[in-house]
């Protein structure tokens, strides 16, 4: 009996998946079946895109329709010449552009692609939408959108989630998905953020907010003692507004918040995400962060009481918010002032309810205050981060009017982010150029970001023009290159890349102030004005250590700057300033590793192949980038790796980020929180900015994959 479309179609189906799930199956040699994957990905493409493509006479044809059907943002188009865009369409798909796994094409077709209004069919492939990002943030000029075409295609350079998704559509989202926002000790502010919260998540937003400000349980409202409820119902508020902005269904909004550790909520604060908490003060969406000086690693070593200080004081008495005080700094002085209200706790003890919730949930995320301040080079202080943790900005407060409007708009964040492959920037033509055309990208989402729903973050941006560029694979890189992560060359190798990266992202930041004569507000404030930033680059040469990294920069023709490189950067800094307030962030990058074929951030993989659970689809299977049946052995997982080695390795980066790196600890499944209380001493002692989430290895069939940055998700 002959088969019918439908059957055909579902056997098709059946057939890449299968074929995918093979990387799970060794050969009769006992070897991974690499070549499966390959199989499955050209039968995805042969079986089920192809057949559901919208097709067209002409490029021309195809961009008048979508232009005229509401697909395309006509203005987008119009700042070039026609001949111009057809051009550069028929480059991108004649570059020979190919997804490396079949879960690459997968998350593409499912999750970025433009599809027909009714979700059928697809009106773009991968070299169509590089080809809409490039012309967007190029913004009219020709050669940007060139160059940044073929950074993304040779897969270089690949813009976040939010912008890479979003850019040239006219139904679209907003270009950034992350933001920071802090929250004063008033009413106004308080309820300000429930809008904001619901505002952003609404526009596919994640948002952090600070809680350090507001008063503590007890304190008085208008003077009239035990009248204030703390953090707690705040959270609760911010909970549900996440939940009920759940972006049309398609995920809870995300939202995290972050307090510190000397405030007077703090063990309520925490045990809101205990397993058996009470279900008045259950916390389970929110995610946690606990803000930790250094004053209170010192006080857990003598096994000292550490004082928790109210608030609603220390800002009546010292003109500060709570969260914008230097807690190490003024420890002693709070202490003795009499006027302050106080509580204490053991320092030890709390060091290990924190070990114990993260055992028991994975949060709170941990930003050690005063090494982020120590590193900070614009003025002001930085009293949290974002969802995922990498994000480190000074923030400004906010006065608001009894009716909710701005008297003042305080700077908020928001995150501009994109990542570089490590593999392909090192085989870059021009690694400079790679850097510099990333940069600028990245400038121009800042550029086109106008967050009008919350003024405080347009403000915040607008003064800023802050950038996260971010990075990956580089375990998939060291590895190809026969080096072992966390080994002494793969330290040597992750220092002297991230320092190069610095030099030439500071050297477009500059070059950028230089042609527009703008600077980031605050810049004649910042340690690059005064040139005190340079001086760790100018007091010690910085070469590789090890001869086998000499070699790949070498190689790849790279040159490693010298101090001369780095004096002459010095003096155009100072002269012309730097339009980027931020530069550098490196988030736990998800989706997009698996399309540019990554391994995500500079973490090590979680498993040579991974297994990810795609909604109904069920299990994709992911082999780890450049992995063969020759080199397994330099595949060695995160938790057989231990954080120890990951410590190393973001050390190494830290000293060269100006904000943070997203970076989670994984435990073998022995582990105690002894072992999570040591691993985060040796962090804080490494100079680590912040810790993500603590991971446990789980023996049960959840499968491998790990979250990336949560408002970048698909």
């Amino acid at each position: 009996m002959a088969t019918t479309t439908t059957e055909r179609v579902t056997r098709a189906a059946a057939d890449y998946h299968a074929l995918n799930a093979m990387l799970n199956l060794y050969d009769k040699d006992g070897h991974i079946q690499f070549d499966k994957d390959h199989q499955a990905v050209e039968a995805f493409l042969a079986s089920h895109v192809q057949p559901a493509t919208v097709t067209f006479a002409s490029q021309d044809e195809k961009l008048n329709w979508l232009v005229q059907e509401g697909y395309y943002d006509e203005s987008v188009l119009a700042r070039y010449d026609r001949a111009f865009v057809i051009s550069l369409f028929a480059q991108a798909h004649a570059s020979g552009f190919r997804f490396q796994t079949f879960l690459g094409a997968w998350k593409f077709y499912t999750s970025y692609t433009l599809k027909t209004f009714d979700g059928k069919r697809y009106l773009e492939h991968f070299e169509d939408r590089v080809c809409m990002v490039a012309l967007t943030l190029a913004q009219g000029n020709e050669t940007l959108a060139r160059a940044l075409t073929d950074e993304m295609l040779t897969g270089r350079f690949q813009p976040a989630t939010p912008t890479f998704l979003n850019c040239g559509k006219q139904q679209r989202g907003e270009l950034v998905s992350c933001f920071l926002l802090r929250i004063e000790d008033n009413m106004e502010s308080i309820g300000r953020a429930v809008n904001s919260a619901l505002q952003l998540s609404k526009r596919g937003g994640g948002v952090a907010f600070l809680l350090s400000n507001l008063r503590e349980a007890g304190a008085p409202i208008k003077r009239i003692e035990n009248q204030s409820s703390g953090v707690i119902p705040v959270m609760k508020m911010l909970e549900d507004a996440f939940s009920y902005a759940n972006q049309l269904g398609a995920r809870q909004g995300a939202g995290a918040v972050y307090l510190n550790a000397h405030h007077p909520d703090i063990l309520r604060f925490l045990d809101t995400r205990r397993e058996n908490a009470d279900e008045k003060i259950r916390i389970k969406t929110l995610s946690l962060g606990v803000v930790i000086p250094d004053v209170t690693f010192r006080l857990a070593k003598e096994n000292a009481d550490m004082a928790l200080f109210s608030p609603y004081d220390v800002e009546r008495l010292y003109g500060k918010p709570f969260g914008d005080i230097a807690i190490s700094e003024l420890y002693d002085t709070l202490v003795a002032d009499d006027r302050v209200r106080k509580t204490y706790i053991n320092a030890r003890d709390f060091f290990q309810t924190l070990a114990e919730i993260q055992f028991e949930s994975g949060y709170p995320y941990i930003m050690f205050e005063d090494t982020v301040n120590r590193a900070n080079p614009i003025a002001g202080r930085i009293n949290m981060s974002n969802l995922c943790s990498e994000i480190l900005q000074v923030n400004t407060p906010s006065v608001l009017d009894e009716n909710l409007d701005y008297r003042e708009a305080g700077h908020d964040i928001s995150c501009n982010l994109g990542s570089l492959n490590i593999a392909h920037t090192m085989d870059s033509p021009d690694f400079g150029r790679t850097v510099e055309i990333a940069v600028r990208g990245l400038t121009a989402v800042s550029d086109m970001s106008h967050i009008r729903s919350v003024p405080s973050v347009e403000a915040g941006n607008a003064a800023s023009h802050a950038i996260g560029l971010g990075q990956m694979n580089l375990h998939g890189y060291l590895a190809r290159e026969g080096i072992a992560y966390g080994s002494e060359e793969g330290l040597d190798f992750t220092n002297i890349y991230f320092y190069t990266i610095t030099w030439h992202a500071l050297h477009t930041s500059m070059q950028i102030a230089r042609e527009r004569k703008a600077q980031f507000a605050g810049f004649d404030r910042s340690r690059y004005a005064s040139g005190d930033y340079f001086r760790q680059y100018l007091e010690q040469t910085w070469q590789p250590k090890t001869e086998k990294v000499r070699a790949l920069f070498a190689r790849s023709g790279i040159t490693i700057p010298d101090r001369a490189m780095w004096a002459q950067l010095r003096e155009d800094v100072m002269r012309y300033g730097i339009y980027n307030q931020n530069l550098q962030a490196v988030p736990p990058t998800g989706s997009i590793s698996y399309i540019n074929h990554a391994t995500s951030s500079i973490h090590p993989i979680v498993s040579k192949i991974e297994i990810r659970k795609e909604g109904k689809t069920g299990r994709v299977y992911y082999p780890a980038p450049f992995m063969t049946n020759e080199n397994l052995a330099l595949y060695q997982d995160a938790y057989e790796i231990g954080p120890e080695k990951i410590i190393d390795t973001y050390a190494e980066a830290t000293r060269h980020v100006d904000q943070g790196l997203s970076l989670t600890l994984f435990f073998p499944d022995t582990a105690t929180t002894r072992d999570i209380n040591r691993a985060q001493i040796y962090a804080w002692k490494k100079g680590i900015k912040t810790l993500y989430y603590i991971r446990l290895r789980q023996l049960a069939l959840e499968g491998t994959e790990i979250e990336g940055c949560v408002s970048c998700a698909l």
